[in-house]
């Protein structure tokens, strides 16, 4: 079985799509970690974001431990939004993403473009979505407990802007694919968001 798990930034979609591949003993991929580890290589090597070129040159893992604590800093994830927009980037990301996806048994998988463009016969799609503010909410809460400074104006500014790259770039945009199901986490807590995501998987599997 394949699950596919999509949302923008902070909806609680790779807190939900861990939960889920415990729950059903299926390995897991959070994709957005090879946009980090991209954006990461770049800014070891002292590459331009605003370079195609540059960027596709940076999607070489072979020096990234995917267990880096600077994968999941705000710099290495505001860069990875930047060059996600770009085609070439994707799709030499895909194919990585497709094999995960298409081994033995099945996987889940969560990111952007899971369900619509990755596995689209994906067994079973959720999309994970929150209102704005309370994502802005959760990732500065997140950050002041990991003792970075910043203030929740800023985090809504910068959610805000992600949305609209995500939402608006040419390759593979973020959206709901049509027979996903709407799974909107902003009144709910881990517990029981994870509970909802299992009961809609299993409406998917029914």
């Amino acid at each position: 079985m394949i699950i596919a798990v999509d949302g923008p930034a902070a909806s609680g979609k790779g807190t939900i799509a861990r939960a889920l591949a415990a729950h059903y003993r299926l390995p897991h991929m959070d994709t957005g970690l090879l946009y980090r580890a991209v954006a990461l290589n770049l800014l070891r090597w002292g590459g331009d974001p605003e370079s195609e070129f540059q960027a596709l040159r940076a999607c070489d893992f072979s020096q990234i431990d995917f267990a880096d604590p600077e994968l999941k800093s705000e710099t290495a994830g505001g860069i990875a939004s930047r060059i996600s927009v770009y085609p070439a980037v994707r799709a030499a990301l895909a194919q990585r993403q497709r094999d995960f996806a298409g081994q033995a048994g099945g996987a889940v998988l969560d990111g952007r473009d899971i369900g619509t463009v990755i596995a689209p016969h994906a067994e079973a799609k959720l999309f994970v979505t929150a209102r704005p503010e309370v994502r802005a909410r959760r990732r500065f809460d997140e950050l002041r407990q990991r003792g970075v400074t910043t203030h929740y104006e800023d985090v809504l500014i910068d959610i805000r802007a992600r949305d609209d790259r995500d939402s608006h770039r040419a390759a593979a945009p973020l959206r709901r694919a049509e027979d996903a199901h709407l799974l909107d986490t902003s009144d709910l807590d881990r517990e029981a968001a994870i509970a909802a995501a299992i009961a809609l998987v299993e409406r998917a599997r029914a």
